[in-house]
């Protein structure tokens, strides 16, 4: 990723550090992974990009995807919905009109998303 992505995340971890750096990138590449999954190169949606992020997620991680989430203080998909807001803000991100905040609450639960006896494929 470019220079200016991380120089823009650092601004934005220094203006609102509820979210570490890592967050964002993961954010990112989770949204490449899912743009490539859906053949997509534009837009998705919230709930497809969390569903991308969820199976990015335990790629990546496996059963320590909701650890590392939590690490980087991401607890519940509204997480990632002010992160992509953010980075909509500041210009790493697109939205539509059709886009909200709202989009990104209670999509899914995260307990049961990223419990590795529920999800035994990595």
């Amino acid at each position: 990723m470019a220079d200016d992505f991380y120089r823009q995340v650092e601004k934005m971890v220094s203006r609102d550090p509820r979210y570490k750096a890592d967050a964002y990138e993961f954010l990112m590449q989770a949204l490449l992974f899912t743009q490539k999954k859906l053949n997509r190169n534009g837009h998705v949606t919230a709930t497809e990009l969390l569903e991308g992020v969820r199976e990015f997620g335990l790629n990546q991680y496996g059963p320590l995807t909701k650890t590392v989430l939590n690490h980087w203080g991401i607890r519940s998909t509204e997480d990632f919905g002010n992160i992509v807001f953010s980075m909509v803000e500041n210009g790493l991100m697109g939205k539509t009109e059709k886009d909200s905040i709202d989009d990104f609450k209670n999509v899914y639960d995260f307990e049961k998303s990223f419990d590795s006896r529920n999800n035994l494929r990595y």
